[in-house]
């Protein structure tokens, strides 16, 4: 009783932890491997403002440099991953992060990258990037992340 206890307390301290230092998904990532590849020429992802689907002139300056890589690289393939932040019901937040992905996608082709290169996913609001409730973590929720597939 007492392990379990003292297991239940770690695991919330370090909840807790997460929640108000601000960790971010680069560190834990999946996409750490997308980082590496795209690393020196390009981010890894876009941010959108609340409910929009719209790129700003950050976003673009990334995907131009996500272009490059990519007409720099022809074998590799891409997934576009769309998310949102917590706000907003499931349905709704699935369809946001669809159109936030192939927002994405539509602005890579029109570089030159062939669609049949890039994929697109959304996870809506379910692989918060930020854990928290305030506009910071919401502001970091909101994006597209591309993934280099192997």
């Amino acid at each position: 009783m007492k392990t379990r206890f003292i297991a239940a307390a770690a695991v919330m301290a370090l909840l807790s932890a997460c929640a108000t230092t601000g960790e971010t998904e680069e560190d834990f990532s999946t996409t750490k491997l997308a980082e590496q590849a795209i690393g020196q020429t390009a981010r890894d992802r876009v941010f959108f403002s609340f409910d929009k689907a719209e790129l700003d002139q950050d976003a673009i300056l990334t995907l131009k440099a996500q272009a490059l890589y990519l007409q720099q690289n022809p074998e590799k393939t891409v997934r576009i991953e769309g998310h949102a932040d917590e706000r907003g019901t499931t349905e709704y937040n699935m369809a946001l992060g669809a159109r936030r992905a192939n927002i994405v996608k539509k602005y890579l082709t029109t570089q030159g990258i062939d669609a049949s290169r890039i994929t697109t996913t959304s996870y809506g609001k379910e692989r918060p990037a930020v854990i928290g409730n305030n506009e910071e973590a919401w502001s970091q929720n909101r994006r597209a992340v591309t993934v280099i597939q192997d």
